[in-house]
């Protein structure tokens, strides 16, 4: 009776220790497989924000290119403008020069006088055409100021444009159809320094005039003024 007791105790506590085995491998199983859920989920996400990352890059490289090319074409457009700007400046600047040449605008600026005076005669039986300024003399004149840059040109207040004529007439010489007597006054409106060095060359126009017995004086201005020869 005793044997049968013992082994009834030793089986209950057998079977309490298989029933905690049990109990306890159960809870380790699902201990385990929350953790392997939290895992596997934990890899989805980063898995998931892979995607996304390598997705947005690849956005943002698109973005980029379409950048640089927006870039490139706003780039052209302004060069496009820039040359319009620069092409438009320099037909405003050939038009507004060409209304000079013509003698269409009001000009004024810096620039030079020259005057130009019958030579005195060394002897009595001297020739004195050879003293007296003549429409060669300043036709040489005027032509070496425009060659320098003379921006406008005037002779006695007379201003000169792209169809102006000069005729000598013994001691006077016609502008135009307007007479005037010696001395005359050449006026140019430009650099006054480049136009007095352009006359004061070594055998340029001034040593000619002078050893053709003429008076040659040269003077700079800060600022001639000259009105336009047609009102319009």
């Amino acid at each position: 009776m005793k044997i049968i007791k013992g082994r009834k105790v030793i089986l209950s506590i057998v079977s309490l220790v298989l029933g905690f085995m049990v109990a306890f491998s159960y809870n380790l199983t699902k201990q385990k497989q929350r953790e392997v859920t939290l895992v596997n989920q934990t890899w989805d996400r980063e898995y998931e924000h892979r995607e996304q990352l390598i997705e947005q890059e690849k956005v943002n490289r698109k973005l980029s290119q379409e950048l640089r090319k927006k870039q490139a074409q706003v780039t052209d457009i302004e060069k496009d403008l820039s040359q319009e700007k620069e092409s438009s400046f320099k037909l405003a600047k050939e038009a507004k020069q060409y209304r000079m040449f013509l003698g269409k605008i009001k000009v004024k600026g810096p620039g030079i006088t020259v005057t130009l005076a019958d030579g005195t005669a060394g002897k009595v039986d001297d020739n004195i055409n050879d003293y007296l300024v003549h429409e060669q003399h300043v036709f040489k004149v005027i032509n070496e100021l425009y060659i320098s840059g003379a921006a406008a040109v005037a002779v006695n207040g007379q201003r000169l444009n792209h169809d102006s004529y000069i005729v000598c007439n013994g001691p006077v010489i016609t502008v135009d159809g307007q007479q005037y007597p010696a001395p005359f006054v050449i006026t140019a409106i430009g650099d006054a320094n480049v136009l007095e060095a352009s006359l004061n060359l070594a055998g340029g126009v001034k040593d000619q005039l002078v050893n053709e017995n003429i008076i040659f004086t040269i003077l700079k201005q800060n600022e001639v003024e000259m009105e336009p020869v047609y009102n319009s």
